[in-house]
Parts: structure tokens; sequence; C-alpha cells
């Protein structure tokens, strides 16, 4: 047999060279998720290592380092689900690339968390169990032991299955879950509980509806104005400086309030006060910026996406102020039980439990939080700065209504309802200006009225997907933490 010319030959060895190639390409992409779990877990471990040198090797602190281990890995699920929320609109309004986004967002949470996150958190999930039903030591370890694994494990579902749910909430229901299990029904506070199931409706639909005025506000004011220009330079700093000043507003309350003893009336004096400095200073910025531009809604939408960095870096420190705490309470709960042999309704969160929940969100966002931003961002409905800027003055607004109003409302829901808000008033407002008679709205006139009831601006599957998952977290969360308390318990008799 004689043997293939030569040109044949390095034309067979480029065809082989070419499938190895492929097929490295193929174990690298099948490998990618392997090493963001393998990093994950070699956190975990430094968690819970850090813990036994911190503690010291006495048996009773064996549960308080298995506790780290369990808050690191919530922490972990806190970054890759609830992060997304803040920064997803504005890497859907291309304001943002995905890499910065994760950097601004590890940074603002981290530093809201040891900066201005709370010395102290109710470790029963905001008064949703009397600590007096669990008065003994181990019954209430084991309980937030429950609590923290179960919490962790429906963020975790919940992430994998793509809806973005409050980590509050799951930690209020593994709270709730482990107290009946301990306690009895009686254990729980109801009525904190029908507050917080109210806070499932009051939420999204407080921070949707603020989303679509202040878009209605937009569109009314500056996009269909003559000149946009001009009206886009009195109406922005406007906006920009109604944003500074609510979130001077959250964090005199959150973060003087650690220093000072200051109420509402002051913080709203502070974020006044502050509102005013941003619109003198961001007037010149948006006047200068806007010089020479068309007279069009394209350029307008370009003059949001500086503000729509800050907002959304603002928003990530608030979250990580706010949420962080909440999520590691049940941590700093077990570590107080295990030091002082007691059961109290409030406890001081030790630094080192901050660093873990700082650090585990940072971790969690840049391994795993891209898929939940971009579903937030752009899948849910088309964002531009400006709709994306709508998401997050109505996210910072709403929190602090609910704040005065002492509503227990999740920052997960407000955002998303935001983003809901504005997709919906966007399908309302074109089907309301296409019933004008002789109205133009470009290429959606040549679409069928069939047709155009079927395609939405909103889609509806992940609508439900999300409205399913919030509605099913608490009592999910609570029953998967009745299971392990029983496990647990069953385990260690």
């Amino acid at each position: 047999m004689t043997d293939a010319p030569k040109g044949q030959q390095w034309k067979t060895l480029d065809t082989d060279l070419h499938r190895i190639s492929r097929v490295e390409q193929a174990a690298s992409y099948v490998g990618r998720p392997m090493v963001g779990l393998g990093i994950a877990l070699a956190f975990i471990v430094m968690a819970a290592l850090a813990a036994a040198v911190f503690l010291g090797h006495a048996p009773s602190n064996f549960v308080v380092i298995a506790a780290a281990a369990f808050g690191a890995y919530m922490a972990v699920n806190i970054g890759a689900n609830d992060v997304a929320n803040n920064m997803g609109p504005a890497v859907g309004a291309k304001a943002l690339s995905m890499g910065w986004a994760i950097v601004i967002a590890a940074v603002c949470e981290s530093a809201g968390a040891l900066l201005a996150g709370g010395d102290v958190v109710s470790t029963i999930a905001k008064g949703i169990i009397d600590p007096a039903s669990v008065a003994d030591t181990r019954i209430f370890i084991w309980a937030m032991m429950a609590a923290l694994i179960s919490s962790a494990l429906w963020v975790n579902l919940a992430t994998w299955v793509g809806a973005p749910v409050s980590t509050t909430h799951s930690v209020v229901g593994g709270v709730m879950g482990a107290g009946i299990a301990a306690a009895g029904m009686a254990a729980v506070n109801w009525t904190s509980m029908g507050m917080i199931a109210a806070s499932w409706i009051i939420s999204p639909a407080l921070g949707g509806l603020i989303a679509a005025l202040f878009l209605a506000l937009i569109k009314a004011k500056i996009l269909y104005q003559d000149d946009k220009i001009a009206a886009a330079r009195r109406w922005v700093p406007i906006l920009i400086g109604v944003m500074a000043g609510v979130f001077a507003t959250y964090l005199a309350l959150k973060g003087l309030g650690k220093v000072i003893d200051i109420d509402m009336g002051r913080a709203l004096l502070v974020g006044l006060g502050s509102g005013a400095l941003a619109y003198a200073a961001s007037r010149p910025y948006v006047v200068r910026t806007s010089e020479g531009m068309e007279n069009r809604n394209k350029s307008v939408k370009l003059l949001f996406a500086l503000p729509l960095i800050f907002s959304a870096a603002l928003l990530s420190f608030a979250h990580g102020a706010n949420d962080v705490a909440n999520a590691v309470g049940p941590l700093a709960a077990i570590v107080h039980a295990t030091e002082f042999g007691g059961v109290e309704a409030k406890v001081s969160i030790p630094m080192w439990v901050m660093v873990i929940g700082a650090f585990g969100i940072s971790f969690g966002l840049f391994l795993f939080g891209p898929k939940l931003i971009r579903m937030v961002g752009s899948q849910i409905t088309k964002l531009n700065p400006m709709r994306a800027y709508c998401v997050a003055l109505s996210a910072a607004i709403t929190v602090i209504v609910a704040s005065w109003l002492g509503l227990p409302v999740s920052s997960t829901h407000i955002a998303v309802g935001g983003v809901f808000g504005v997709g919906f008033y966007r399908e309302w407002h074109m089907e309301r200006r296409l019933r004008r008679p002789g109205a133009i709205v470009g290429r959606v006139n040549k679409i069928a009225v069939e047709e155009r009831r079927r395609r939405k601006l909103v889609r509806r599957s992940h609508f439900m997907t999300i409205l399913a998952a919030w509605v099913i977290t608490v009592p999910a969360a609570a029953t998967m933490s009745a299971v392990i308390y029983w496990v647990l318990t069953s385990l260690v008799s």
C-alpha cells in the first residue's frame, strides 16, 4: 500500500489538530463551572479554619466553626443572587460592562457591610420567634444552624433556577421553620409574619409604581419636548439631586446612626442638603456633556449613563450595609449563645463574622453573579440608561418610604419590581399611543394587532417564575429548616 501524498498528509494532520483543539475547548467549557465551585469551596474551608484559629479548638467551639462554614456558604449565595438586582439594570442598559459591574459591586458591597453594617442585629430575624420560647441554649443553637443552612440552600436553588429572591425573607423563613420545629406554632410572632407577607405585595408594587411614574415624568418633560436637549439640561440635574438626597437620607439613618442618635427629620435635612449640592455640581456637567448633541432621544439617554453608574454603586453600598447583617444574623446568634451561654433578642455582630459576609459576597458575585445580572438586566425587559435610572431611583425612594412607615420590605423585590414596572408601563404607553387617531409609532404600526398582543415588552415566563419564587420563599425555607433541625437534633441526641 502506497503512502498518501505529502500535501494530503499535512491536510490530515491539520484536521486532527483541529479536532484536538475543539476537544480541548469543550473540556475547558465543561470544566469552567467546576473551577467556580472549587474556589467557593476553598473559601468556605478557609472561613472555617479562620474561625478555628480565632476561637481555638475547644469542643464547644466546633459548632461555631461549622456555623462559620455555613455562614460563608450563605454569603457566597447572596453574592450570586441578591447583588444582581443592583447591577443588573446598569449592565442591561450598557452603562457598565459585566466586569466593571462586578468590581464596583464587590467593592461597594464589602464597604457597606464593613463600614455601615449594623453593630446590632435582631438574631431572631426581626422578632419572628420569641426568645423565651427557645431559652435552652442548645436548642437555640441548633435552630439557628438549621435556619442558616436552609436559607443558604434555598438561595442556591433559586440562583440555579434563575430567580432573584430575597435573602432576608429566606432567613426569616428559615428561622420561622426552625422555631416551629423547636418550640411549636406558638413560638412564632404571627403579626410580624403577616407584615412580611404583606411586603411581598407592597415591595414590588411600590417599586414598580415609582419607577413607572419617573419614566412617565421623563417622557413628558424631556422626550416629548420640542427641544429635548434644553429640557434635559433642566431636568437631569434635578433627578440627580433627588437621587443624591434619597441616598444621603438612607445612609444618614444607617451609617450615622452608629455614631449619633439621628431621627428621620434630621436625616431628611441631611438628604435635602446633599441633594442641593448634587444638583449644583451636576448642572455644569450636564450642560457641558450635552453641548453639540443632536436633538433626539438617543442623545438624552446618554446623559443618564454616568448618574446610573453612581446610583448602582450606592445601591450596592446600601445593600451591603443592610442585608449582609441580616444574612449573618443566625451566625452571630450562634457565636453569642456559645460564648455567653444565653439567648438574647439582639446581639453584636463580631467583626470577623462581618468579614466572612463581606468577602463571601464578593466571591459569590465574581464566580456566579453574571447569570442573574444578565437575567435582571436584559431578559425581563429591554433597558436603556434612562429606564435603568428610573429603576435605581425607585429602589432608593421605596426603601426610604418603607423605613419611615416601618414596613419590612425586600430590596430584591423592590429592584425587580421596578424593572417590571418600567416594562409594563412601556407596554401600556405603547398601546395607548397606538389607539390615538392617526398615531404613527415607528415600525409598530406595520405589525398586526394580533401579533402586537403576542409580542410583549415584558417576558411573561420570567415574570411567572420570579413571582412563584417570591411566594414560596418563606414556606419553602421554613419547611427545609424544620427538616434540617429534626435531622441535626436526632444526630446529636
